[in-house]
């Protein structure tokens, strides 16, 4: 169905508009700090094996891009190798050139997101704010 077709393709249209945000800024994705926040697959939930996170991450791996992500419900022993499990704060914001909301969790702080400090793409459709890309 076109859910499934628009999950398969999710994760590489999530990193050419990354590319394109970073390009934007006249960056490169190479060695950019990407923050995702949110890994798992759904809201409040815990589970990213299946997520289209794992697939974003291994693309923005691929492509020189030094991934780090915000998720208080996954363990870090389910968080994909090469990333960096971060809160999200301030600090984790600042030091991302471009962070990207994948799963809206009521435990995240989404009001961070909204402060222009980092550009952000909205794949949820959720965020208001100055420095917010909608997907």
């Amino acid at each position: 169905g076109l859910a499934n077709d628009v999950n398969d393709h999710m994760p590489d249209y999530v990193v050419t508009r990354i590319a394109e945000m970073l390009n934007d800024a006249a960056l490169p994705l190479r060695g950019s700090t990407v923050l995702l926040v949110g890994l798992a697959y759904k809201p409040n939930s815990g589970d990213s094996r299946q997520a289209p996170s794992r697939r974003v991450v291994e693309l923005l791996l691929e492509r020189g891009a030094v991934v780090r992500a915000a998720d208080p419900h996954v363990r870090a022993a389910e968080v994909p190798e090469g990333v960096e499990l971060v809160d999200l704060d301030a600090g984790s914001l600042r030091a991302a050139q471009v962070a990207v909301l994948l799963t809206d969790h009521d435990a995240l702080d989404l009001t961070l997101l909204e402060e222009p400090a980092t550009p952000v793409l909205d794949t949820r459709g959720v965020l208001t704010g100055p420095s917010v890309v909608r997907l």
